[in-house]
Parts: C-alpha cells; sequence; structure tokens
C-alpha cells in the first residue's frame, strides 16, 4: 500500500496510508468481537449460518488497530486494512455475482417526473409537509404542542 508521511504537533513522522481511512475507530473492533462472541451473537449465528462463527478475526483487527493508534505501526494497519478489504469484498459478493437483474448504465429517462396524484393527497397532511411548507415560509410556523407543566 502506498505511503505518505507527514508531521505531527511533536514533530514527529507519522505514516500517512492511502486506504487508512477504511480503519474504524478501536472500539468498534471491541465492540464487534464482544458481540460476535455474546449468547445473543452465537444464537443469530447458529440461525444464519447453522454453526458459530470463528470470532478471532474482530480479535485480531482490535489488536491491529491498537497498535496503529498507539505505535503507528505499519504491519498492524496495512493486516487491518487487508481486513476491511476482505470484509468488504464477502459483505458485496452476492450483489456482485448476482445475475437475476441487470445493473442499469444511467437513470431512467423520466426519473424525476412529478408523483401520482393520490400519492400527493396523502403528503399534503404529513408532518414533514408542513415542515418543510414551513422552512420554505410558504405558511407561519406552528408552534409544536409540547406539555409544559407552569
Amino acid at each position: 500500500m502506498p505511503e505518505e508521511s507527514t508531521t505531527n504537533e511533536d514533530n514527529n513522522e507519522v505514516p500517512k496510508l492511502q486506504y487508512e481511512w477504511m480503519i474504524r475507530p478501536c472500539n468498534v473492533y471491541d465492540e464487534e468481537y464482544g458481540d460476535c462472541r455474546s449468547i445473543r451473537g452465537r444464537l443469530h449465528q447458529r440461525f444464519v449460518h447453522g454453526s458459530s462463527v470463528d470470532c478471532s478475526q474482530w480479535k485480531r483487527d482490535y489488536d491491529n488497530c491498537v497498535k496503529w493508534e498507539e505505535k503507528k505501526d505499519l504491519k498492524a494497519a496495512n493486516e487491518l486494512i487487508k481486513s476491511e478489504i476482505n470484509r468488504r469484498k464477502e459483505r458485496l459478493q452476492a450483489h456482485i455475482e448476482n445475475d437475476v437483474w441487470g445493473k442499469r448504465k444511467e437513470p431512467p429517462s423520466d426519473w424525476n417526473r412529478p408523483l401520482p396524484e393520490e400519492m400527493v393527497k396523502q403528503y399534503e397532511n404529513t408532518y414533514l409537509h408542513i415542515k418543510n411548507q414551513e422552512m420554505k415560509g410558504e405558511i407561519p410556523p406552528t408552534i409544536d404542542s409540547k406539555c409544559s407543566i407552569m
């Protein structure tokens, strides 16, 4: 992975990775590990996959994240980025392999046509529509009915 370096407030050189944006906060990896190992997580895994899932990758990711955050360990950061890339690839695999629906090259020509009349009528008295009109200045603001004890 291509690297650059920048300096922090202490004039120490800190490596800047190309895919550093993929690294989540360390507590996220720790929470994912805890969720994976919890009873609720194990029941969910049994239901979805038919067996328990190996949670060790979340633990490795947490350890690598801590090494990256505290010591700016490039090897740990690169392993963490590879793990994130693999996780993303697995998550999108079904979408990529889908051959049932054809993927569009461009949006439909009439993508911004007006809504049907019945949908417009249903929308007229919604909270969202009234607030939208207030923000545009089309109607005066209404007072929200909030309870107050005097």
